[in-house]
């Protein structure tokens, strides 16, 4: 079982449903970390269900820690739940660092996901080799101070992306975007205008 937590209007019959996916969770990362939060409220502000949930091994959620690959089953479970509450309704996944990573990764080849954000995106540190090919709506919000992420690799990183594709740098901010979370909000917040005016 995972811990989670839905907001979402009562009774609503929403356009897109969210998830959002958090930082790694051996450095302290769960769903209520800062910058997942604001997400998370950039989807809220438009209405959108939006699901966060702790991975494997975090607060109240069963089992341990394993490596990324057992947290994209746990990403996967996530959008069995909202397939479930909302039938039919297209997701967008979200997620943070090491969540963008197992998100992101999950996210590419669910058909149930239509869109993908990363923000705080780990190119210097992991994996997206899995991403270029992918033709979904994708965002990246990224700090220009960010040490996980740094500029050169993550524009190496979108270079090879396919499009539609989307870079937002947020001057200054590092990897947590401190003081800069509104940013990153409105940055998620407009995306998902976009995203959402398609459907």
């Amino acid at each position: 079982m995972l811990e989670a937590l839905l907001e979402s209007e009562p009774g609503a019959n929403p356009p897109l449903a969210i998830l959002v996916c958090h930082p790694h969770p051996v450095f302290g990362g769960t769903m209520h970390n800062k910058v997942v939060f604001h997400a998370a409220k950039a989807a809220v502000q438009l209405g959108l269900p939006c699901l966060r949930f702790n991975f494997r091994g975090v607060g109240n959620s069963e089992g341990a820690y394993a490596e990324g690959i057992g947290e994209r089953n746990d990403a996967r479970a996530a959008l069995d739940y909202l397939e479930a509450r909302f039938p039919k309704t297209p997701v967008c996944v979200m997620g943070f660092s090491f969540g963008a990573w197992v998100g992101l990764a999950a996210g590419a080849e669910d058909p149930r996901t239509i869109a993908l954000v990363g923000l705080g995106v780990p190119a210097g540190m992991m994996d997206f080799s899995f991403l270029p090919g992918v033709r979904k709506p994708k965002l990246i919000v990224q700090g220009t101070r960010d040490i996980y992420g740094p500029r050169d690799q993550v524009d190496a990183l979108f270079k090879t992306l396919q499009k539609p594709k989307q870079l937002h740098w947020v001057e200054g901010a590092d990897h947590f975007f401190a003081g800069h979370l509104d940013d990153a909000q409105t940055a998620v917040l407009n995306f998902l205008q976009e995203i959402v005016a398609t459907l």
